[in-house]
């Protein structure tokens, strides 16, 4: 059986989805969508490609960068946006593995360079073949559309959009369940339809999660001269999200700055991301998402300074947005 993409450009990634999934041998739409970290998301009692039972603690994870390092080539971030970091995995317990499936891996540059992150683990070679978004061209107007959406809100900092896209593919698709290699070539789909579906479904979620309206909405906007308190821009979020996020900080440590000297407070000074976590039912790429907060695990939900107002949500330079 051939799924036909090309002609279902307009629909959402969950009808895509569920319009190439074949029936009656084999058809998640007659599968119960069991919710992941659950007792009946078991590789023993559900098909792994219908219920997510690897990765069952999704993290749709994005990024406030100030500049990109490319805006010479024209790498720009878009206007009053946050940009899009990725799709993650998570073991329910909070730990996570990496690049699962070195057939699939398409990194140019493995950080880390090994399967564990250790020097025991397995090596990740370096890709050195075709850059991922030449991968989207055969899917013609459903691939170009992706690839508009993606250079617009998928933004990589210091190196070209494509090797972030890939890096993300290579590290954690592969580790999904529903994502898995199997999933796809036992019914013929076209080649690279997993990563044209990796990459959609990852889009979507980013989608729903609009980060900056949200902030802005609380009268929380990106300042070089007013600065935030961790609990305002994490409270702002968590009442839209239904979980608390994880919010992530460079820059400075609080208690290294002038106005935090004399204080205990390390945590860092420069919002830069935020990690908004879920249970799915059934497959991820069904969207079928329930919020769950960062703390879910009990571990830190930042690495953020905690004083008041200790927060800078910085503006973009000068010539670094379109």
């Amino acid at each position: 059986m051939k799924c036909n993409l090309l002609s279902l450009a307009a629909l959402s990634p969950a009808a895509v989805w569920a319009s190439c999934v074949p029936a009656p041998d084999h058809s998640c739409r007659l599968s119960k969508p069991e919710l992941s970290c659950s007792s009946a998301a078991q590789p023993a009692l559900v098909d792994s490609c219908c219920v997510e039972t690897f990765g069952g603690l999704v993290l749709s994870t994005q990024f406030w960068d100030t500049y990109t390092g490319l805006e010479s080539a024209g790498q720009l971030l878009p206007k009053n946006s946050f940009t899009l970091h990725g799709l993650w995995p998570d073991f329910c317990n909070g730990s996570f593995t990496q690049y699962c499936d070195l057939s699939r891996q398409y990194d140019p540059h493995p950080s880390p360079n090994t399967t564990t992150g250790t020097a025991s683990g397995t090596p990740v070679p370096p890709y050195h073949g075709p850059t991922v978004d030449t991968f989207l061209a055969p899917f013609g107007a459903t691939g170009a559309a992706l690839l508009r959406w993606m250079n617009k809100f998928w933004i990589a900092q210091n190196q070209p959009n494509t090797e972030l896209w890939a890096h993300e593919f290579s590290k954690h698709a592969t580790c999904f369940s529903t994502f898995s290699e199997s999933c796809f070539s036992k019914f013929q789909l076209q080649k690279h339809t997993d990563l044209l579906e990796f990459f959609t479904v990852t889009a979507e979620y980013f989608k729903r999660l609009p980060t900056y309206d949200w902030l802005a909405a609380k009268g929380i906007t990106p300042s070089n001269t007013t600065s935030y308190s961790l609990s305002d821009i994490q409270g702002a979020l968590a009442a839209r999200h239904g979980g608390v996020p994880f919010i992530g900080c460079s820059g400075p440590k609080y208690n290294e700055t002038a106005a935090g000297k004399g204080s205990k407070d390390a945590g860092r000074t420069a919002l830069t991301e935020v990690w908004y976590y879920h249970h799915v039912f059934g497959p991820v790429q069904a969207g079928k998402a329930t919020p769950v907060g960062a703390d879910i695990n009990g571990g830190s939900t930042s690495t953020c300074a905690k004083a008041d107002k200790a927060v800078w949500y910085y503006e973009r330079s000068k010539g670094s947005e379109k």
